[in-house]
Formats: structure tokens, sequence, C-alpha cells
């Protein structure tokens, strides 16, 4: 129980931890600083999806040849376009941006910010809690260890991102303590949805598979679609490059050794 506990909160508490950087540093976020830590979250991301949701997918099945692969395929394929779906219909606005994404909205532009960080969050939530389910449901497939490590993962990568979202919003005006809350704040769906996820286990037992697979889809969509665009930009991309293998060793090293 205890792990399970830790599971869930791990992740908001990288978000909170992260969002109160804005209190103890003066200035934004140096540029070549945002762009490696960007680097650092899109590599973890993908480690994640690989060692801590493909691979149980495909293992979980508990076939061989084509059927093995296809829960994952559909599940990877159905991720995607779920984020696809989020990202036309859900008004936001990224930090760099000066445009907005999604339809017209006359919301501000600190509510944009927050639901486009929401939505990067989303699909993070869904993985640790289909992962807890499964160590649950399938310890033999997916440990508490090997879920405990997707957490760990998760929350240090949500350090950086609740950074970069608080510290922005104070320099466009906002207080120290609004900028912390909203930053905080964009991180709550990842707990929310991984006990909505558990509460429902003996629901998805069936689509297990599908479901791992289905979140390793959300983020990397958030990777390819977001992340990795923003490591590009401009000069010193190679920051960008070298956080994201940082992160995606530390998570790799972090699922095989804990799993």
């Amino acid at each position: 129980m205890n792990g399970l506990i830790i599971g869930i909160l791990l992740p908001f508490a990288g978000t909170v931890a992260g969002s109160a950087c804005v209190f103890m540093m003066r200035r934004n976020m140096a540029p070549l600083l945002q762009k490696g830590l960007t680097g650092f979250a899109a590599g973890v991301m993908v480690a994640a999806s690989v060692w801590s949701l493909l691979i149980p997918s495909i293992e979980m099945t508990g076939k061989e040849g084509l059927a093995s692969i296809l829960p994952a395929v559909i599940g990877f394929a159905l991720g995607i376009l779920f984020l696809l779906f989020l990202d036309e219909v859900v008004p936001h606005q990224h930090i760099e941006s000066t445009q907005s994404e999604g339809p017209r909205s006359h919301l501000s532009r600190t509510s944009k910010l927050v639901f486009a960080v929401t939505l990067h969050n989303i699909p993070e939530g869904m993985a640790v809690g289909v992962a807890l389910a499964a160590a649950l449901e399938h310890n033999s497939y997916m440990p508490m260890a090997g879920a405990l490590a997707l957490a760990v993962g998760i929350a240090i990568q949500n350090f950086p991102e609740g950074a970069i979202v608080s510290m922005p919003l104070h320099t466009a005006g906002n207080s120290r303590g609004k900028s912390f809350l909203i930053g905080a704040l964009s991180g709550i769906v990842e707990p929310a949805g991984a006990l909505l996820t558990i509460l429902l286990a003996s629901l998805v037992i069936p689509v297990l598979p599908y479901l791992l697979a289905f979140s390793a889809g959300a983020m990397m969509y958030v990777v390819v679609e977001e992340l990795i665009p923003e490591t590009q930009q401009g000069r010193h991309s190679n920051i960008g490059t070298i956080g994201f293998s940082v992160g995606f060793l530390l998570m790799m090293a972090l699922d095989v050794l804990l799993g």
C-alpha cells in the first residue's frame, strides 16, 4: 500500500518542487538551461515509453508472433490519435510561443499556458496509473518496483517542467505565489488520473496491454510534437540533444535496475 501511495504522489511532488524554483531564482531560466532540461524531459519520456510501457505491453499478451505485438501497435496508435484530438479541441499556448493553438477562445494567455502543460501531463498520469494497476494485477510482467521506477522517472522530469512553467509566468507579470500555484496545479491531473485508473483496475485488466501502449503513444506524441522541436530551435541545439541523452540513459537505468 505504501508503494502505491508513493507511486501516485511522486510525479506531482516533482512538479510542485520544480514550480517552487520561482521563489529561489530571481531571473528567468537561462535559455541554455531550459533547452537542456526540455531535452532531458524528452529523453526520460522516450525511455519510459519503451522500457516501462511498450515492452511490458508486449510481454503481457503471453503470445508469440504478430499476436504479441498487436495490442502494442493498436494501443500506441490510439494514444497518438487521442493527443492529436486533444491538441485540436483544447485551446492552449506554449511558453515560448506567441500564437494560440486549438479552437479560438477568449481565455487569458495564462489559462492557455496552463492548458498546454496539462495536455503534457495527461499521458504521464495515465502511464503511472496503468503501470501501478498492472503491478497490482500482473506482478510477474510489471513488478511494483518497475512501476515505481516509472513514477520516479516522471517525477524527475516533472521538476524542470514545473520550473519551466512557473518562472516564465512570474516574468510575464504574475506574482511568485500565483506563478507557483499555477505551475503546481498543472500537475494535479497526474495523481488524479493515476488514482482513477487504479480504482477502475478491475475493469481495465483485460485491456492492460492496450492501455500501456496507449500511454506510450500519448507520451511519444508530446515528445515529438512539442519537446524535441523546442530543443532544436535557435542556437546550441546540441544542448537539448545532450539533455535528451542523459534523460534517456537515466530512465533506462532506473527501469532496468529497479524493475
